[in-house]
């Protein structure tokens, strides 16, 4: 386990390992969800029975369908026609015509010549000739003329005044080409009851008559292709829904219902490769929201690591959680996943990294829910559980605001429980499905459960963060600040000075870490520790001595140096022997540096001109953090300023530039990331502090 531990210390400084840990966490977190969104297949042939019933796995047009219902519509389309009116007068013109050329070629040539029928008729022929030109024409035959051409003048006038009337009459009314049939015997019936001629004459007037019969309405095509155009356009696409049954158990899969599955990818032939890059693609898109604002470039590898750890183990861990409850929701009817612990992810993130990282890690918990719980045949996802759990999160944030020990995150639970019991009410009374009282009383009872399981997994989890991964948490913080710390009243009974002079460094540290941005609170507890060496010899040190007494009067610079520096090396003891986190334990080790004991230098050196200044210098590391360097500061300060006479503002502030300068020259600063920036905005936090502590007070008359 050693081991384990010690390679884990080398590793977590290495600077691939954030990197190493997006990765492992995708690439878990596909493995994990790709079998809530993985489509069901079949391997199953044509005309089998179908091993149980098959459902739809999501909604899809049926393309085939789609055209024949558009084909079904095209064929209900009416032709589109339109009325001829001049075909009326048209036709009528030219039934008129033959008899004019036929009373023109009469009286061109003289009947009682030989040759003249002949001639006649070939004359009467090249008259029709000119209405051949006219495709409605119907030419009449050689005998038809010569019938014609035999009639006197009188029965031709009386032809050509009533046969074009007939025919116009009959075509001022639509006919279309289907009709013609029986609007040329009504036509026949007219010509017959019109005229009282021979037969053969009245044969030549009805061939004439049938013949100008044309249709009147004619089919417009392109209006025609236009609207079947617009009625395909108007079919809705006809679409298989998800959770259609497609074929029951044990009935025949017919042709239809092969193509439908074949279309689905429902077959094992045809399985879609698309839900997995839709997985892959969902989980690096809540990789970037969960990693990219968890990682702080600004922030140490070894500070960004242990967040991600906490980030990526608190993800994964509630999303194996998911699974285990999804594995066995398919044998209730109810919603089994509103037992899910909804703020524990949260409430862990708050304590370990901070506010905006815990929202995130919930908001990014709530999405995953929403995709493992979702229904095979309602949708992608499970918008519900997700709401359940964001709002159950983000109370668990609200609650841990106002939480200072652990003992009050059970607390904290309750009001995650309240929160989760208003969203159940809430889908209780939306849903339209009727419940009976034992529906109800699961759904409540799942809400409380959620909210106290919450807080005890957090409790659970936390002091495995904190001791497997060093993890310093705010709320470990806050009980270390406890005025009834064991350690604490070790400090305040044995050496009451320096338990004074500890709380008025922890407020100068706190302020100037605050004002860079630095730990404020690690800063303040590490001060309330840092001297607690003192307490092996606390009369050695100037804040506890009484009645004007310092030891160090009988004592060789080199034995009170010895003493003094010691008290850094004994606290870091003490606080290893209680197991008090390694932060505060380097604030105790290190908040002196390597800096000189001026006093018992100088006065070893006029005994003994050759004295090396190194031998009274502390041995510590120089201070490795912001917090400590800051810590190192404020303790000179406090110090300093409290042995002054009259302070006042400006002198307080050249005491406190002088410390500055001498800590920065004596290169104390050079192995933490302090800024020259902020180095002046850290004594402008101190002189407002002290001159606040030291301010000037009214002199009352006695």
């Amino acid at each position: 386990m050693k081991s384990l531990i010690m390679k884990w210390k080398r590793w977590r400084e290495n600077k691939y390992l954030p990197i190493i840990i997006i990765l492992l966490t995708s690439i878990s977190m596909f493995l994990l969800i790709k079998g809530s969104v993985q489509e069901n297949t079949y391997d199953i042939s044509l005309m089998n029975l179908a091993p149980e019933t098959i459902r739809s796995v999501k909604t899809m047009e049926d393309p085939v369908k789609t055209e024949e219902e558009k084909e079904r519509a095209a064929a209900e389309v009416s032709p589109v026609y339109q009325f001829q009116e001049e075909t009326a007068e048209n036709q009528s013109t030219i039934a008129e015509s033959i008899f004019d050329s036929v009373l023109d070629v009469k009286g061109e040539i003289s009947p009682d010549e030989p040759e003249s029928a002949v001639e006649s008729l070939q004359k009467l022929k090249k008259e029709m000739n000119v209405l051949t030109e006219n495709d409605s024409f119907v030419p009449l035959t050689d005998d038809a003329l010569n019938i014609l051409l035999k009639q006197n003048p009188a029965t031709l006038n009386e032809a050509k005044e009533k046969l074009p009337v007939l025919v116009e009459e009959t075509l001022n009314e639509p006919i279309r080409t289907e009709n013609l049939a029986i609007e040329r015997d009504k036509v026949v019936q007219k010509v017959r009851t019109t005229f009282n001629f021979p037969d053969d004459v009245m044969n030549v007037l009805i061939s004439i008559a049938r013949g100008s019969i044309i249709a009147t309405e004619i089919k417009n095509d392109e209006l025609t292709d236009l609207r079947i155009e617009q009625a395909k356009a108007s079919v809705e696409p006809t679409r298989i829904l998800q959770g259609q049954i497609l074929v029951q158990k044990g009935e025949i899969v017919s042709k239809e219902v092969y193509r439908q599955l074949e279309l689905l990818g429902m077959l094992t032939n045809k399985s879609s490769y698309k839900p997995y890059i839709g997985v892959s693609l969902f989980v690096l898109l809540t990789m970037w929201v969960l990693f990219g604002q968890t990682i702080r470039v600004k922030e140490s590898n070894l500070h960004n690591t242990k967040n991600l750890i906490v980030v990526a183990f608190s993800v994964i861990v509630s999303v194996l959680m998911m699974k285990v409850l999804q594995s066995v929701a398919y044998n209730f009817d109810i919603i089994i996943a509103f037992l899910f612990p909804t703020a524990m992810v949260s409430m862990l993130v708050y304590i370990l990294v901070n506010e905006r990282a815990a929202f995130i890690s919930n908001f990014v918990v709530a999405a995953y829910a929403g995709i493992i719980f979702q229904e095979g045949y309602t949708n992608i996802f499970q918008m519900e559980v997700a709401l359940y759990i964001l709002f159950g999160g983000i109370a668990g944030i609200f609650a841990m605001q106002h939480m200072y020990n652990n003992s009050q995150i059970l607390r904290s639970s309750l009001i995650v429980a309240s929160v989760n019991l208003t969203f159940i009410l809430f889908y209780l009374l939306m849903t339209k499905t009727t419940y009976e009282f034992t529906d109800i009383a699961f759904y409540i009872g799942a809400a409380l459960v959620s909210g106290v399981l919450s807080g005890a997994l957090t409790l659970g989890i936390l002091p495995f963060f904190e001791s497997a991964f060093g993890i310093l948490s705010t709320m470990r913080l806050i009980e270390l600040s406890s005025p009834n710390h064991p350690l604490l009243k070790k400090i305040l009974t044995e050496t009451p000075g320096t338990y004074h002079h500890s709380l008025m460094v922890a407020n100068l540290a706190e302020a100037a870490c605050e004002a860079i941005g630095a730990n404020g609170l690690l800063a303040r507890v590490g001060c309330y520790y840092h001297d607690i060496g003192k307490t092996n010899r606390p009369g050695f040190f100037i804040e506890n001595q009484v009645n004007g007494y310092n030891p160090h009067d009988n004592l060789s610079p080199e034995a009170s140096k010895d003493i003094i520096i010691s008290h850094a090396v004994d606290g870091a003891d003490i606080l290893k022997k209680n197991k008090l986190p390694k932060e505060i334990i380097d604030v105790a080790e290190q908040h002196h540096g390597t800096s000189l004991l001026k006093f018992f230098y100088h006065k070893a050196k006029e005994m003994n001109p050759n004295i090396e200044e190194g031998s009274f210098r502390y041995p510590s590391p120089k201070p490795q953090t912001k917090e400590i360097a800051i810590i190192s500061v404020a303790d000179s300060v406090e110090a300093a300023v409290r042995s002054m006479k009259e302070p006042n503002a400006e002198k307080i502030h050249r005491l406190i530039q002088s410390i500055i300068k001498d800590k920065v020259i004596d290169g104390q600063f050079d192995e933490c990331d302090l800024s020259f920036k902020e180095i002046k905005k850290i004594e402008e936090s101190f002189c407002s502090t002290m001159n606040g502590t030291f301010h000037s007070r009214i002199e009352y008359p006695k």
